[in-house]
């Protein structure tokens, strides 16, 4: 008699966040959802880590998955501190103030108009 037994395995990525999880800002994307994790690359047998193949320390946007390995003496910038993305000026309030329309609104664009009850259609 002769059993089939079906072995399943694979090398798959899992990935942890360690230290300080303070959100920093993503260079590609602009959110601030980057933090610190490591990488870890395992042997599994039918779902089963075994053995540990390789580990990495990287910062990785959870919005946009962008990574780079951890380096010396560079951090991806923290929120706040002056930090606007593409350079761009902090938000200004319009001209007009206190959320009405613009002047002369309502010179421009379509201005439907209803018949008066005395007034015939056209």
């Amino acid at each position: 008699m002769f059993f089939f037994l079906p072995l399943v395995f694979g090398c798959p990525t899992r990935i942890k966040p360690e230290g300080d999880q303070t959100p920093r800002i993503c260079p590609r994307c602009h959110n601030a959802s980057t933090i610190r994790v490591k990488s870890r690359t395992w042997f599994e047998l039918c779902f089963v880590p075994l053995i540990p193949m390789s580990s990495k320390h990287l910062w990785l946007c959870t919005i946009c998955q962008w990574s780079v390995p951890l380096q010396q003496g560079w951090e991806p910038a923290l929120p706040g501190y002056g930090f606007h993305p593409g350079g761009q000026s902090p938000w200004q309030a319009p001209p007009y103030t206190h959320m009405s329309p613009p002047p002369d609104a309502a010179q421009r664009g379509y201005q439907p108009g209803y018949p008066t009850p005395n007034q015939k259609p056209t």
